[in-house]
């Protein structure tokens, strides 16, 4: 089977998310996550959901990837409702996950072993395809030890994509990363974005990230965690994360997203003793 046979193009897939909730009873008593939420998100385009802590962007991701369940509401994958996990939709989290007991190619080969109809050859190419990708094609016997924290999470993502999903669902994955590695990566997730095609999820505090990446932002606020506002950024591919652009449209977006999270102060009393206008 060649390497077209093994990665054939695939649509993308849509995903509704219609009036959904969700809580969750902690050690503090009962806590909303997410409040009446709704967002679609189209055919191979890439969404970024910014806010702060607790205000439900991973749990809305969870619930997308068949991770929990919603209290109401309701997610619809290309017209079929999301009832748990599945091979289409793929999850790369904060932190790499890698099995340290594997090489690099021992990771990425792992989720290929649950795909029907690939001969051990058919998974070999396909794993070779996408570290080649990621630009690890030269690692790919190195343990997971021997890797930087920017290469772990190449690793990572050539496993997210190598099952050949119709969606990404992306968690903070360049967050623990230095500067220099994260702006490396975002050209390389635009690259492999335009080659690939898939429906992208992406959940970031950053808000210069979320405008470097995503074709949508859309703005949660906390307490209960609920969508406030989408922007659309109209920007040209590739991106440069330091252009004059994004950052006007960033600084835009941040101060939007204040409104929304920090309490107005209120202004003070009069000075009594003040001298009246004249």
């Amino acid at each position: 089977m060649s390497i077209t046979q093994a990665l054939p193009p695939i649509q993308p897939a849509k995903l509704e998310v219609k009036s959904l909730s969700k809580s969750f009873t902690t050690r503090r008593g009962w806590l909303q996550a997410l409040e009446n939420v709704s967002l679609t998100v189209n055919e191979g385009e890439f969404v970024c959901l910014v806010g702060p802590s607790g205000c439900g962007k991973s749990t809305l991701l969870n619930l997308v990837a068949g991770l929990d369940t919603p209290d109401s509401g309701e997610l619809i994958s290309d017209g079929q409702p999301i009832t748990g996990t599945g091979r289409e939709r793929m999850v790369m989290f904060q932190e790499h996950a890698l099995f340290p007991w594997l090489d690099v190619m021992g990771n990425v080969l792992f989720g290929l072993h649950l795909k029907p109809n690939l001969t051990k050859n058919d998974r070999l190419e396909v794993a070779r395809y996408y570290l080649h990708l990621v630009g690890l094609e030269r690692f790919a016997h190195a343990n997971v030890h021997e890797l930087s924290g920017g290469m772990k999470q190449r690793v990572a993502l050539a496993r997210a994509l190598a099952p050949n999903p119709r969606v990404l669902l992306m968690d903070e994955p360049f967050a623990a990363l230095d500067a220099m590695t994260r702006e490396q990566l975002y050209d390389d997730l635009q690259l492999i974005w335009e080659k690939r095609k898939k429906t992208i999820i992406f959940v970031t505090h950053n808000v210069r990230e979320a405008v470097c990446l995503g074709d949508r932002v859309i703005l949660f606020s906390p307490n209960p965690g609920r969508i406030r506002e989408e922007f659309k950024i109209p920007l040209p591919r590739p991106r440069d994360i330091n252009s004059v652009e994004l950052a006007t449209i960033a600084t835009e977006i941040t101060r939007q997203l204040k409104s929304y999270t920090q309490p107005a102060i209120p202004a003070g009393p009069s000075d009594p003793a003040a001298p009246a206008a004249a």
